[in-house]
This record gives C-alpha cells, structure tokens and sequence, in this order.
C-alpha cells in the first residue's frame, strides 16, 4: 500500500505541464500591465511630441501648453 502512495505522489511530483501554462499567462498579464501604464504615462508627451513634429514639418509653430497634450500650433508670426 505504501508503495502505491509513494508511486502516485512521484507521479504527481513529475506532472508538470499545467504549471507551464499558468506561468505564461501570469507573464503575459504582467506585460498587458506594464504596457498600459507606460502607454498612459507617455500619452500626454507622446501626443505633444507628434504636434510639435506636425507643427514642423508644415511650418507654423508649436507653443507648449499648461499640461502635457495641450500644446498648440499656430502659424508663424501670429500671436
């Protein structure tokens, strides 16, 4: 009877392909977080960095505003 025990809980010991699975989905929630609050931290600069560049490439000028993602573009020479 022992033996039967000792065989099954060996078993289970070497069973190991469920935990492969949660591992790589406890992974992959970890990137989604990380992913998300870095893509909400840098929107505001992002955003204001592609204005600025926009503003550039059609010649007006970028004025930066208060907080990040209200900055404006105005054309050259105007107030």
């Amino acid at each position: 009877m022992l033996t039967f025990f000792s065989n099954i809980a060996s078993h289970l010991r070497r069973e190991e392909t469920g935990a492969t699975a949660v591992e790589y989905g406890i992974m992959v929630g970890l990137i989604a977080v990380v992913i998300i609050v870095a893509v909400t931290l840098l929107g505001g600069t992002l955003d204001d960095m592609f204005t600025q560049v926009q503003c550039s490439i059609s010649g007006k000028v970028y004025t930066a505003g208060a907080t990040a993602g209200a900055g404006t573009c105005a054309a050259a020479g105007s107030p």
